[in-house]
């Protein structure tokens, strides 16, 4: 049938993101006021409907991934050599609908009107904005417990929020809109970086498709605007420069990356490695690898913190994020009913085990650099499961930072079981937050069974590596990668 080949699935998932765009404007993640009659809050009934019809698209985009996923590990060159053309149609609907499944772009503009302001963006909240203030609109939309949250970003991304604020005068609707083009150059970044990785195995068309083609990416970069896509553009820009022998420019590049999120440091070891062995290895070559990109990458984070004018503070707010509970956390999830088992009051016991999770992952990481270090293991790829370890053993996790390792993982070994594993939880979870930016009890649910039938899939149908070795029109023909 034409709907299952890639010029069906092309424009099967156009609709899908038309449909999830369609369905934002009415249930979105609306601002509470200076929506400029363009995003405007509706009752009950145009509500319920814009969120059935956003999950029906949501549904259609994802169908329609799948299915190009399965055509590109079968070889199709419809569908590698239309996969840029396929971006682009599922990319546009998207680009003016109202903030979707998170109101964390509220957050940014805020806290780039703070820095404009004089408030100190590390000490209080968006609640500090007064209603004659810049981004006082935006501050009234920001969600529930981040209100009064200090910022647990770099001074690079409060830079470009405060020129987004500067240049559109805080104004809710072009402020989001600023930080949306933002977040294009992060798609545009990533997808530039995967391609020069190469994609591994079954080539960069597919390393494509499941880094930037994926509906969790483009609905939470895209149409959440979330700033963990620069993180990830910058990151994969830095470690290609590396890979290619110009690892100080791209530690520069991963520095940026830092100030922006500070998980992107893991970055440094692996590109260290990277270092350490072009040096022939030793204890030379490993010193020179383990001092010299963090050198250059605190440089670049000293010199973005004095230039931003916010002061070290940064550093204090790292760990915020985990005084909140995410339900998908599993290390919260096990502290919280540890304690609630075993104490009167359970924040020791989950302060406790979300410690422990951490540690666990820093060892999960320092076992992959090992093996990375051995030759046992490509450098790039141990990146991507060390971030994917890092956030599943995370004090707090949202959907969207599963992109962190699978954007990675993506661009050198998207065809085997790490990649398919990847694509299953990255179709499940989003659905997990609802257009709204809320986390339903049926989003858990839908989430679920998508899981449930994603794994099955995979479990009949594994892919392995190297069983897709082909000519690949968007790129150069690839191969010799590690994969999981």
């Amino acid at each position: 049938m034409w709907v299952f080949s890639a010029s069906g699935c092309r424009w099967l998932g156009a609709g899908g993101s038309l449909a999830v765009a369609v369905g934002g404007w009415f249930a979105g993640t609306l601002p509470v006021r200076g929506g400029g009659g363009l995003w405007e809050r509706h009752g009950p009934a145009p509500t319920a409907a814009g969120t059935v019809l956003a999950y029906l698209g949501l549904t259609l985009l994802v169908a329609a991934w799948g299915r190009y996923g399965v055509l590109l590990a079968r070889g199709a060159g419809a569908a590698r050599a239309g996969v840029l053309a396929t971006l682009v149609c599922w990319t546009v609907p998207l680009l003016l609908a109202p903030p979707l499944h998170s109101a964390d772009v509220y957050s940014y503009v805020a806290q780039g009107a703070m820095v404009l302001e004089g408030h100190d963006v590390y000490g209080a909240g968006p609640s500090v904005l007064g209603p004659g203030d810049l981004g006082a609109e935006a501050a009234a939309s920001v969600g529930g417990h981040w209100t009064d949250t200090p910022a647990p970003y770099g001074p690079a991304f409060l830079l470009l929020a405060a020129a987004v604020v500067k240049l559109t005068g805080g104004a809710v609707v072009p402020a989001v809109l600023g930080m949306r083009l933002i977040a294009l150059g992060a798609l545009a970044l990533t997808a530039w970086a995967v391609r020069g990785l190469g994609g591994g195995p079954g080539g960069r068309a597919g390393a494509l498709w499941l880094a930037v083609l994926n509906p969790l990416f483009l609905v939470h970069v895209v149409g959440g605007t979330h700033n963990d896509g620069l993180m990830i553009g910058l990151v994969l820009v830095g470690v290609l420069l590396a890979t290619r022998g110009r690892w100080v420019l791209g530690c520069v590049l991963v520095g940026c990356a830092v100030m922006v999120k500070s998980p992107a440091a893991v970055a440094l070891l692996f590109i260290g490695i990277v270092v350490a062995r072009r040096a022939g290895g030793g204890a030379r070559g490993l010193a020179k690898g383990l001092v010299l990109p963090g050198a250059v990458a605190g440089a670049v984070a000293a010199g973005a913190t004095v230039l931003a004018g916010t002061g070290f503070g940064w550093l204090r707010t790292q760990s915020v994020a985990g005084t909140i509970h995410t339900a998908l956390s599993v290390t919260s999830d096990l502290g919280l009913g540890l304690g609630l088992l075993l104490a009167d009051d359970p924040d020791p016991v989950k302060d406790l085990v979300q410690k422990l999770g951490l540690a666990a992952a820093l060892v999960l990481i320092a076992v992959l650099a090992w093996r990375a270090w051995r030759g046992l293991l490509d450098p790039v790829l141990g990146l991507g499961l060390s971030l994917v370890a890092l956030v599943a053993l995370s004090p707090m996790v949202q959907p969207w930072y599963l992109l962190w390792g699978t954007a990675v993982v993506a661009s050198v070994a998207w065809y085997g079981r790490a990649g398919q594993v990847l694509a299953v939880l990255s179709a499940a979870l989003a659905y997990e937050t609802a257009p709204s930016g809320r986390t339903p009890w049926y989003g858990f649910v839908l989430a679920g069974a998508v899981a449930a039938l994603g794994l099955l899939w995979a479990r009949r149908d594994p892919w392995r590596a190297g069983a897709a070795e082909d000519a690949d029109p968007v790129g150069a023909p690839t191969g010799g990668r590690a994969s999981a």
